[in-house]
């Protein structure tokens, strides 16, 4: 059991780190925690969340390695809650976007969870919470361990899976999350979905099984063509899934996923000799229109299917033009992908317009590359994200520095 000042010591050496790390005084950091100057260290050293998170963001680490540090698991007044209470906490955190708030009532709510069915939704709101931070290689172990729950309803199961299929197709896991994938598949093939989340479920399967088959493709090109005409029929009937989605409830998310997967079409097409790469380059870039002020567009997921639109252009640039003709669509494409990723401030699109970006100046090496301080944090923060982009991002990040320099220290 921890004592008030090892409590306080604790807080006193992560908020030193921080001062440390970022070369402010006094002030500095006190404005940034949003404490008095007088009186940044709480006297009970038990800080509530607001300050982790604060201080989390000082530091540049993931505020559950904060919570750990500080010995702190827990929703600050929390203890008398119970797990039904728990969960309708996080599911109003997800409503309103506090990612690490969702995760919090959630590991609570694993912790005073007496039922099967609780702890496996726990879990999954857990893993939602780490979907919102991009920190999909920690909502994995939290789905493995929903779904290891015996006597879970069906449509729990099923949303457990789907979510692990996603986690796994995020983070490169592509054998593994087209069998999860097919796994929720294989149980409505022989009735229909029953309900919403089932019909939910059986689209996003659909979609996350032929984007990895799409994305297999990309890595195995000795079976690219076979893999894309099996992408494709799934690609096809997750837009029609969506769109009857969006129809039926008028729901505006299930549309924006069916422009993804017209998207993903397109390069699936391409690839399969259906449509020229030039028509398909040309109808990717001219939706872009519609998106030229992003800042302009409200965060959400029209927006961010586009931004996979211009993944999709870069797919489509690098397997069929020309190195001498790949430098300026992919420019257009990554760019405006990066400029989407920080609006949303959606890991996974930063992990593939940085990869992007990467594979089009290491055809062009003599190119000048300038990455400012945002887009570096950006690039940091990938790699803890994304094991298979840390040697990219090291690269990157030499690359960068090289330019840093050529401009003189940044002091």
């Amino acid at each position: 059991m921890q004592t008030v000042d090892d409590r306080r010591g604790r807080l006193a050496r992560l908020i030193e780190l921080a001062q440390t790390y970022r070369g402010w005084g006094r002030n500095e950091i006190a404005r940034a925690l949003g404490r008095d100057p007088g009186k940044v260290l709480p006297d009970s050293g038990n800080p509530k969340l607001d300050l982790v998170v604060s201080l989390a963001q000082a530091l540049d680490w993931p505020v559950g390695t904060v919570a750990e540090d500080l010995g702190l698991e827990d929703l600050p007044d929390s203890e008398s809650m119970s797990a039904a209470e728990l969960d309708a906490h996080a599911l109003a955190c997800h409503r309103q976007g506090d990612w690490r708030g969702m995760v919090a009532a959630a590991r609570r709510m694993l912790r005073v969870a007496t039922l099967p069915v609780e702890r496996a939704v726990a879990c999954n709101r857990a893993a939602g919470g780490f979907d919102g931070l991009g920190l999909y290689v920690r909502a994995l172990p939290y789905l493995q361990a929903g779904l290891a729950e015996s006597g879970v309803p069906e449509g729990l199961r099923l949303m457990l899976t789907v979510n692990l299929a996603n986690a796994h197709y995020v983070l490169w896991h592509l054998v593994e999350s087209r069998a999860a994938s097919r796994d929720v598949l294989d149980v409505m093939l022989d009735r229909p979905p029953q309900d919403r989340r089932e019909r939910v479920c059986h689209a996003f399967a659909l979609y996350v099984r032929g984007s990895s088959a799409r994305r297999m493709a990309q890595v195995d090109p000795g079976r690219a063509v076979p893999l894309a005409a099996a992408a494709r029929p799934d690609l096809e009937r997750s837009l029609q899934a969506h769109e009857d989605l969006a129809d039926a409830h008028g729901d505006a998310r299930y549309a924006a996923l069916a422009n993804t997967c017209r998207g993903a079409m397109l390069e699936v097409d391409t690839l399969l000799g259906r449509v020229p790469p030039m028509e398909a380059l040309e109808t990717l870039q001219v939706a872009l229109d519609r998106v030229v002020d992003v800042q302009a567009h409200a965060p959400g997921d029209w927006l961010e299917s586009w931004g996979w639109w211009c993944i999709f252009g870069c797919n489509v640039a690098l397997r069929h033009l020309p190195d001498a003709q790949r430098s300026r669509p992919m420019a257009i494409f990554t760019n405006k992908a990066i400029e989407i990723a920080d609006r949303l401030d959606n890991w996974s699109l930063r992990e593939r317009a940085f990869s992007m970006d990467l594979f089009r100046h290491d055809q062009e090496p003599d190119a000048p590359w300038s990455l400012d301080e945002e887009e570096i944090r950006g690039v940091i923060g990938t790699m803890g994200r994304f094991p298979a982009f840390r040697d990219r991002g090291y690269r990157i990040l030499r690359k960068a520095r090289l330019m840093l320099l050529e401009g003189g220290p940044r002091c």
